[in-house]
């Protein structure tokens, strides 16, 4: 009782850091930006970041918290990004406030990748191991060539639908919001750093209740050692659900930030090596750490701009880096000597 006890009080200490970190790397973020002491190039990479830190703290539910590998989180994304984005177009004249419009595209978007995440999840969540990672990976690609063949628009007569080709028919009041491979062209730039923020912090939120909750344990006892939780009567399918469901809807949300930053998007954006650079996050951040994917999504977020300046060499400099970073995380004597550094630690020793 003791041990369960002392866990959760490390739990929450380390969830009430995670808030602190946040908060303040915002408040330090905004200051910057209001004294002008922030250049061009990193503010605009503030709404790209929040939306690759939503990403990786989504899909280390999955793979860190719930023990499944899933290569298709883009496509999630990419659910979002356009269900959201083009919630926001239709809506421009009915909701004139910006960031309202961006609150209920990101719910739309949120809302359509969670249908996704649900219908996909009928048959993936049945699988296991590599065969779950294949078919996410299929699931994904699926995704960005429905996209890259949709047509939508909208006149008089209402919305207008079509695939591979463009015959949606439109009247002359008509406009055309997804081109196919064209996308979305003249979107208007609602997101901002703050939303993001807001965006990060109910993503934290989300995923820290969850995880500390029954539905929690019992979603770690699965990825531990699924025979051992069916036999003391935990529901498998329920819970992995669950958490595979509320993964991909933080990710829609995340797409329809990351589309509404830019004037065009499309779905040749959110490829597999999308999905894999969320996956780096993740595995470099740690798996199950959400501290360490926030600070990973940062990072190798920026990183790659940074290394700018050695122009053809800068990819070779980031693959190092990474390389590095992972054996670096990955060393018995440099994980002794953390573990020894920490206050709890400490005081144990202490006491003794």
């Amino acid at each position: 009782m003791a041990n369960k006890l002392s866990g959760l009080r490390k739990s929450t200490r380390r969830n009430f850091l995670t808030y602190a970190l946040v908060i303040l790397a915002f408040i330090v973020l905004q200051a910057l930006i209001t004294t002008g002491s922030i250049s061009s190039s990193l503010k605009g990479m503030l709404v790209p970041i929040c939306a690759y830190v939503v990403m990786a703290v989504s899909l280390n539910l999955t793979v860190g918290v719930l023990g499944e590998l899933s290569l298709g989180h883009a496509g999630f994304m990419s659910v979002g990004a356009f269900t959201g984005v083009a919630t926001a177009i239709l809506l421009q004249d009915v909701i004139p406030m910006a960031p309202l419009r961006l609150a209920v595209g990101m719910a739309v978007g949120a809302a359509f990748a969670a249908l996704a995440g649900f219908l996909i999840g009928i048959p993936v969540l049945r699988l296991k191991g590599d065969y779950l990672a294949i078919v996410t990976l299929a699931f994904g690609e699926i995704i960005k060539s429905i996209f890259n063949n949709l047509y939508m628009g909208v006149d008089s007569k209402g919305l207008h639908f079509s695939l591979l080709s463009d015959t949606t028919n439109l009247d002359e009041t008509g406009t055309l919001i997804i081109g196919g491979p064209m996308g979305i062209g003249g979107i208007q730039k609602i997101s901002t750093f703050a939303a993001g923020f807001v965006l990060v912090m109910i993503t934290l939120v989300v995923v820290f209740h969850l995880v500390g909750s029954r539905a929690g344990r019992a979603i770690m006892a699965i990825r531990d050692n699924r025979i051992a939780a069916e036999s003391v009567g935990v529901n498998v399918t329920k819970y992995k659900m669950m958490a595979f469901v509320t993964s991909a809807a933080l990710a829609g949300a995340a797409g329809t930030l990351f589309a509404a930053n830019y004037s065009t998007i499309v779905a040749n954006k959110f490829d597999f090596n999308t999905s894999i650079l969320v996956l780096v996050f993740v595995v470099l951040g740690g798996l199950g750490n959400m501290l360490g994917s926030i600070i990973a999504a940062a990072a190798l977020t920026i990183l790659p701009e940074a290394l700018r300046e050695f122009s053809d060499y800068r990819m070779l400099v980031y693959a190092i880096v990474l390389i590095l970073v992972m054996l670096a995380t990955n060393n018995p004597t440099l994980k002794s000597l953390l573990a020894r550094l920490r206050p709890g630690n400490r005081e144990k020793k202490e006491a003794v």
